[in-house]
């Protein structure tokens, strides 16, 4: 009997002084229920607590949040890096976060401090995948490496540095990987893929409702949100036609109810 309530003793101080789990900010995803917002690991299990009117994805360690129409900055914990008092606030990018207060737009860093003005950034230019081939007012393609090219049958050709030309028939477009090979069906009214994060998962638009692509040009989500935002930490913004608004991951799961 001694030994047995040795052992339950032990059990409970041991977990009095375990700390709890900190949560890699990575691990959790903006997760609507109701009105409310928290975070869910990517199992949808709840946690940090729904406490929020408006949560923004994990970027650099951090996430906005809104209470009361004002934001403020968070870490995975919960913990409140800043004051819920910004009337704006934006995503970390490099360090930095645009935010508004009082009628005032500036920067701050990781710790919420203001940052001085950044100077403006030179545009860059990505390497090309290849040349454009002209015949008969059509454009093809010949890739750089490799002995893959594209007939001239199309109005107009985008390349995305990660490896996919996007191609224009009429008003239509499609995808091609760089083997040649049209990956994505010449069907969609527009293919968006955006610097600011590297041009993963471009955005499709089809009778009026956007979807994803994936990194080889094949459809991630199909077209059926009203809105939707590029992918940045790990997730991305959307809105069905009902009006619902949350966030799903690179695997096309929703996080909201």
């Amino acid at each position: 009997m001694k030994n047995w309530l040795l052992i339950v003793l032990l059990g409970l101080i041991t977990m009095a002084f375990t700390p709890a789990r900190e949560w890699v900010s990575g691990e959790l995803i903006p997760f609507r229920q109701g009105v409310k917002w928290g975070y869910t690991d990517r199992n949808r299990r709840l946690v940090l607590p729904l406490l929020y009117d408006e949560a923004g994805p994990f970027v650099e360690e951090l996430a906005w949040v809104r209470v009361a129409g004002l934001y403020g900055y968070i870490d995975g914990s919960g913990y409140a890096v800043t004051p819920t008092h910004f009337t704006k606030a934006s995503n970390f990018n490099r360090g930095r976060a645009r935010v508004e207060l009082h009628g005032e737009t500036f920067d701050i860093d990781v710790a919420g401090k203001r940052l001085p003005a950044a100077a403006p950034t030179p545009e860059v230019e990505y390497l090309s995948l290849g040349d454009l081939v002209r015949k008969d007012g059509k454009l093809g393609f010949r890739f750089s490496v490799g002995s893959a090219t594209v007939p001239p049958l199309y109005d107009e050709i985008l390349e995305d540095y990660r490896g996919l030309l996007f191609v224009r028939q009429g008003q239509q477009w499609g995808a091609i990987n760089r083997k040649g090979k049209l990956v994505l069906p010449v069907l969609y009214e527009s293919i968006q893929a955006t610097a600011s994060n590297d041009f993963i998962f471009p955005i499709v638009l089809q009778a009026g409702l956007f979807g994803y692509l994936d990194a080889e040009g094949h459809l991630l989500v199909k077209p059926k949100y009203r809105a939707a935002e590029p992918f940045v930490g790990g997730v991305a913004r959307v809105e069905t036609p009902d009006g619902r608004v949350g966030y799903i991951d690179s695997n096309g799961k929703e996080y909201f109810e």
